[in-house]
């Protein structure tokens, strides 16, 4: 028997998330993985690295919730949003349970689901990308975690908070249901935070990897009600956060910091209109969907030639032609705005038999 035979069942036919990283490419514009264009600064103050880490850094904690404008004991600290994803899954999923998720969405949902060998249930999205309410609930039975991601990736779209607010209605005292807000920042007056004393059953899931522009930290958060964060403190490994992440997220959540991370914000959605307006103009581009997060998707004439196109020439995107129902979509982080630039150049050469 072969190592691979070896492994579980599920895993031999798992199909891993296919992130930005993984698929490649060789360029000098990196607009497929919906980071920040340019990398702050940072300095270590904390070179313990003799001893394990805090298993919860309190200063991370504490800088994190003033930020969200919640109490430290709904905050859990992770590596990075995937993580929280899966802890979620292994906390309250048993075998017979079922997850359910709305596609096109972020992809890490299903691939964690099935890594835990937990059964997928999927409800699309409408044609404006928009929970389909009545399939939802049609579908509950025996889901125990339902994800929603707002804004959603890849799509842009904010989900409308009074579906949230229904969902959460239905879902009471049957499953967890998670709001996914890795790109609230570009549009904080959406966040469901305010909905936490409301709703026991709530997780919403934070990162520092975009406006935050530290990615490569892998720092991510879990809002909740104390309960609920009391049950993942007991399936988190034992020191998530390394000790030089836990030094620059305590930075990057200082007065100073979140002042950056407001100027980024504004830059950002200053580029994307700019960015939008102009693709909108290209001949080929059929449609530049409203968007509520760092980057844009655009459906094309022929989708994978221009992702071709501009692959060979080391502008690197991210294809959706194969996702649900977003054939000859690609997604196109907000760069410089000499980047933007290229992009919109390099699709105006492309020609279409």
């Amino acid at each position: 028997m072969t190592i691979s035979q070896l492994s579980r069942k599920n895993v031999q036919s798992l199909t891993p998330y296919q992130s930005a990283r993984r698929l490649g490419g060789s360029g000098d514009v990196w607009l497929n993985a919906n980071e920040y264009a340019l990398s702050p600064n940072f300095d270590l103050t904390d070179r313990t690295f003799n001893r394990y880490p805090e298993p919860q850094p309190q200063a991370v904690i504490e800088g994190y919730a003033t930020y969200a404008g919640v109490a430290p004991e709904n905050v859990l600290v992770s590596r990075g949003g995937d993580e929280s994803i899966e802890l979620i899954i292994r906390a309250f999923c048993e075998p017979t349970d079922s997850v359910l998720y709305c596609p096109p969405t972020y992809g890490m949902y299903s691939v964690s689901a099935e890594t835990c060998g937990i059964v997928l249930k999927t409800v699309p999205l409408t044609a404006d990308f928009q929970l389909n309410l009545t399939e939802i609930e049609r579908n509950l039975d025996g889901v125990k975690v339902v994800f929603v991601c707002s804004p959603n990736n890849p799509t842009g779209t904010l989900v409308k908070r009074s579906d949230l607010l229904k969902l959460l209605q239905i879902t009471a005292g049957k499953a967890i249901v998670v709001v996914d807000e890795a790109y609230i920042d570009f549009c904080p007056q959406a966040t469901m935070v305010n909905e936490l004393p409301n709703y026991p059953h709530l997780a919403i899931i934070r990162t520092l990897s975009k406006a935050f522009a530290l990615a490569g930290l892998r720092c991510g958060f879990t809002l909740a009600n104390a309960e609920l964060i009391n049950v993942l403190q007991k399936v988190i490994a034992p020191y998530p956060l390394p000790v030089p992440v836990a030094d620059i997220a305590t930075q990057a959540l200082s007065a100073q910091g979140i002042e950056q991370v407001k100027q980024r914000v504004e830059e950002v959605l200053t580029l994307r209109a700019d960015l939008q307006k102009n693709l909108e103009n290209l001949p080929l581009v059929e449609k530049v969907f409203e968007s509520d997060g760092n980057y844009l998707l655009v459906k094309f004439q022929d989708g994978p030639k221009v992702f071709k196109a501009l692959w060979e020439q080391g502008i690197i995107l991210r294809d959706q032609h194969k996702a649900l129902g977003l054939a000859n979509c690609i997604r196109i982080t907000v760069g410089t705005k000499e980047e933007n630039a290229r992009v919109v150049e390099a699709i105006g050469e492309v020609r279409v038999i």
